[in-house]
């Protein structure tokens, strides 16, 4: 079995699929370094210079290697990785997978992203109200697709009562 991680930039998905692989004895892999680390480029490196559709296709290509070789392992998907090519559904008709969508508030985001503007789709954005505005949008679009998660956890509380009601969802 392999937990998918899915959620907006700085829902939480890394750092909870770190603490998460510790408890369940499970491997960790966070797409987004898994590319930089295949690539040699950094995720803003391929944004730049090839576009942000080929790094769409990257993802789409290093997740299905991933869920076809890995088990116990969580995979931390970037935040748009679940809105292209029917990623979603094709997750969810995996027999090895479950997919769980860390739902962060969006003041929490706008606050984590404000103070980290390194993420391409968002570094251009200088104002905290224009950083959110353009949150509010893109969540907005993407809801429809990281609602289709087998499960939806709340990230507002501590990463402990995260990770015990990411547990209690499991079981």
């Amino acid at each position: 079995m392999n937990l998918i991680l899915v959620g907006y930039m700085a829902s939480g998905k890394s750092t909870i699929g770190v603490e998460l692989a510790k408890m369940m004895n499970f491997q960790f892999v966070d797409l987004d370094r898994f590319i930089e680390k295949n690539e040699n480029l950094t995720v803003s490196e391929i944004f730049k210079t090839k576009g942000e559709l080929h790094f769409r296709k990257l993802e789409q290509s290093y997740l299905k290697d991933l869920t076809s070789k890995c088990d116990k392992t969580i995979i931390s998907l970037g935040g748009g990785t679940p809105c292209f090519y029917d990623t979603m559904i094709w997750l969810n008709k995996l027999d090895n997978v479950k997919t769980i969508y860390l739902k962060a508030s969006l003041d929490i985001l706008t606050d984590r992203l404000f103070q980290d503007k390194t993420r391409p789709l968002i570094e251009h954005l200088n104002a905290k109200e224009e950083l959110k505005d353009f949150i509010a949008k893109h969540i907005f679009e993407r809801s429809f697709f990281y609602n289709q998660a087998d499960i939806v956890v709340n990230t507002t509380r501590s990463i402990e009562e995260t990770l015990q009601n990411i547990i209690i969802s499991l079981s």
